[in-house]
């Protein structure tokens, strides 16, 4: 499971770095922003995920991963001209799992001795 969630979380930053330049080079107006702030987030937790995969943390890992998948491909597809009262509700539903990740590692770390 931790080498899936490996790769998982090599193609989310790779995807993301990808948003990002075509938010930054070949988009305008919202949609460049919705790219941008996809690609800033998914990459983000693409790094955390990977990072708490080195202490063992796979329920945060992925939340980390499937939060930062909903929120940004929401953000993507809206960027690609999908409608917003379809995708838009989904934006939430994946900052919701992120926040619940990082409030799950916060606990982690409560109960692991120093």
């Amino acid at each position: 499971m931790t080498q899936i969630l490996m790769i998982l979380a090599a193609l989310s930053g790779a995807l993301a770095v990808g948003a990002g330049a075509f938010g930054a080079h070949g988009a305008s107006g919202a949609a460049a922003e919705w790219l941008k702030t996809g690609g800033l987030y998914q990459l983000i937790h693409a790094v955390a995920a990977l990072a708490v995969l080195r202490l063992d943390a796979k329920g945060p890992a992925v939340l980390f991963l499937s939060g930062g998948a909903l929120f940004a491909a929401s953000l993507y597809l809206m960027a690609l001209g999908l409608p917003r009262s379809i995708l838009g509700p989904i934006t939430p539903i994946g900052g919701m799992l992120l926040i619940i990740g990082w409030l799950w590692l916060a606990w982690v770390a409560f109960r692991t001795p120093a």
